[in-house]
């Protein structure tokens, strides 16, 4: 069973996810924050599998209320999943950065909805989608980026190849088909890339990819 927290300020919105979640067999909401304060506080306490969180809330924003639980050792199986508008894009790199595993949009599909959670709950990353490409190429290049740290350096050519192309949002199966190899040898460089890194999932491979130069931003064209 997936346990999921929903962290909004608008009740409306509470409610409207919980509806299209609760209807799952192995998805329970099993607590609602109205602030990221309050959000921080039932993670602690109920330690969900995924949380759905807003950015603009009273109190603590969803950003801040991410970083709280992102570096909180004891949170270190909860994944965050914000959530956006395209009036807040400019929030969206900063929120992969703060540790987000990543993003939808509040006016998403209920399938993309319960997809979402279920990607993030396995361990993934919710950086498929072309939306959140584009969005992630276009603000990358926003901030400044620092040196790449020696980490990068102790990668294998053949880890390099495979980090640039998590960068580009490939799934591991993609990954396989592009290099030739099995799933299951993508995965095991991927692994083996995050542990090298000391990432937490792979949203935080893109975000290192890109300030270290490996995938350039506006690389995708369509």
């Amino acid at each position: 069973m997936i346990r999921v927290l929903l962290a909004d300020d608008q009740n409306l919105v509470r409610a409207g996810f919980r509806s299209i979640l609760s209807d799952e067999d192995d998805i329970e909401v099993v607590a609602e924050a109205g602030n990221g304060r309050e959000a921080v506080s039932l993670a602690r306490e109920l330690r969900p599998d995924v949380v759905l969180m807003d950015i603009r809330m009273p109190e603590l924003d969803g950003l801040e209320a991410t970083q709280q639980i992102v570096t909180d050792s004891r949170l270190d199986a909860v994944k965050v999943i914000i959530l956006t508008t395209f009036d807040l894009d400019d929030y969206v790199y900063g929120a992969l950065r703060a540790g987000a595993s990543g993003f939808l949009v509040k006016d998403t599909e209920p399938a993309e909805l319960i997809h979402g959670v279920r990607v993030v709950a396995r361990g993934d990353a919710l950086i498929a989608p072309a939306i959140t490409k584009r969005l992630i190429s276009e603000f990358a290049g926003r901030v400044k980026r620092p040196d790449p740290g020696p980490e990068l350096n102790g990668l294998t050519d053949r880890e390099r190849e495979v980090m640039v192309l998590v960068g580009q949002g490939l799934s591991n199966d993609e990954i396989a088909a592009t290099l030739v190899l099995s799933p299951a040898t993508a995965k095991t460089h991927v692994s083996r890339i995050m542990t090298k890194l000391g990432t937490r999932d792979r949203a935080q491979l893109v975000v290192l990819a890109y300030e270290a130069g490996m995938v350039t931003p506006g690389w995708l064209t369509s």
